[in-house]
């Protein structure tokens, strides 16, 4: 249904290109002001266009989720600027493949800053705005790798293990503190984006899920209402081996 986020705020992070701009489009579609983050502030641009084509508003907020402040900057650009924030879905993340033993500790470190630390921060930083919408809704972007772990992928496994986990705990104490905000996880597989190509060429293009169909879900746990929640997401190619 055309306008069901008519009105509402979305903070989509890695919004330059792939399975972020895809959904920064998608929910434009609905009628959602959305506000586009990432490091790329020419694809931004690209993306911001793609938004208003789709019939939404576009706030263009460049960040670094490495930087605490950058971060904290975002949220106090959206609140300055839009005055709320309904939906927040975090997208942005970076990989690594490798064996473990040869796995620098930096390389390490940088996943789990992007991957967890900057989300975590993020959350904390936009929970205020969140909890004063009628029904905030935050989507954590994790992967099939935060349910399993494949050879070589150790440390992006870990990370993407800790944003499910983070993500499964905030459910709960959201809940238990009564606050009307909900948290949602999505698990993709193979998707066809730029980092999926360079860590699996193995994979046939073809088989590769689109960025579309992803944010075509992201779409639904935003838009749903009722009394069916709908916690996690697991979206496996058409190629690959069932219930993962």
């Amino acid at each position: 249904m055309a306008n069901r986020l008519f009105g509402k705020v979305v903070l989509v992070t890695g919004a330059s290109r792939g399975i972020g701009r895809a959904t920064a489009t998608a929910l434009a579609a609905d009628g959602a002001t959305v506000v586009l983050a990432a490091r790329a502030v020419d694809e931004l641009a690209r993306t911001a266009e793609a938004v208003r084509q789709a019939g939404g508003e576009a706030l263009t907020v460049p960040v670094e989720l490495t930087d605490e402040a950058s971060i904290r900057s975002l949220v106090a650009t959206v609140e300055q600027k839009l005055g709320r924030l309904d939906v927040l879905i975090n997208n942005a993340g970076v990989t690594h493949s490798g064996p473990l033993q040869d796995t620098p500790t930096d390389r390490f470190d940088h996943l789990m800053a992007v991957n967890v630390r900057g989300p975590f921060i993020l959350i904390r930083e936009a929970l205020p705005l969140l909890c004063q919408s009628d029904c905030g809704i935050i989507v954590n972007v994790s992967s099939v790798v935060g349910v399993k772990g494949y050879p070589y992928q150790s440390a992006y496994t870990a990370s993407k293990h800790a944003l499910r986990g983070m993500s499964i705990a905030l459910a709960e104490e959201l809940r238990a503190e009564k606050r009307n905000v909900r948290v949602h996880v999505i698990c993709p597989g193979g998707v066809d984006t730029e980092m999926v190509s360079r860590v699996r060429p193995d994979i046939d293009k073809q088989d590769l899920i689109r960025p579309e169909e992803i944010a075509e879900l992201i779409r639904y746990l935003v838009t749903h209402e009722g009394n069916a929640v709908v916690d996690e997401l697991h979206i496996r190619r058409a190629t690959s081996s069932p219930w993962f």
